[in-house]
């Protein structure tokens, strides 16, 4: 079973695209932003999208193994497009709606001075951005194509 794991090119190539897009998170953060946060290693959002990454090598890995004409690949693209939506909308526009919060929260603050309002920061950075997306895109079809091509021996 072991062997079987280590042999199946789209759980490989998901699983890979994931770590490296998230082991990427903080240095290419040093980037666009001028600092290295550690915590980026395990955080939503951030350049590139670890889930798009893992979704685009898993379909990528797929297609070439499978075919495209196959359930297996129609379940995997359904999958990621919904990912995908998820991380650019839903995901997004709840950060929005954290960064607003936190405002009030730290408004509020500033009118209770005496302690009794104590704001917990909501986490801002869960959804991404288009070029986020497309990071992940193309780091997920670099892995899916490498990793596949490797496991199978092509």
């Amino acid at each position: 079973m072991n062997n079987a794991l280590l042999g199946n090119a789209p759980f490989i190539s998901a699983a890979l695209a994931f770590f490296i897009a998230q082991f990427l998170k903080p240095f290419i953060n040093v980037l666009f932003e001028r600092k290295f946060i550690w915590s980026m290693l395990f955080s939503t959002g951030g350049m590139p999208s670890s889930h798009t990454a893992g979704v685009i090598a898993l379909t990528t890995s797929i297609a070439f193994t499978e075919g495209v004409g196959t359930v297996d690949f129609a379940i995997a693209a359904s999958f990621a497009a919904i990912v995908i939506h998820d991380a650019m909308g839903i995901r997004r526009a709840a950060g929005k709606q954290a960064e607003v919060i936190n405002e009030w929260s730290r408004l509020l603050s500033d009118i209770h001075r005496e302690g009794q309002f104590t704001p917990e920061n909501l986490k801002t950075m869960l959804g991404h951005s288009f070029s986020q997306v497309l990071g992940g895109v193309l780091l997920g079809l670099v892995i899916g194509l490498s990793t596949t091509y490797q496991i199978m021996g092509h």
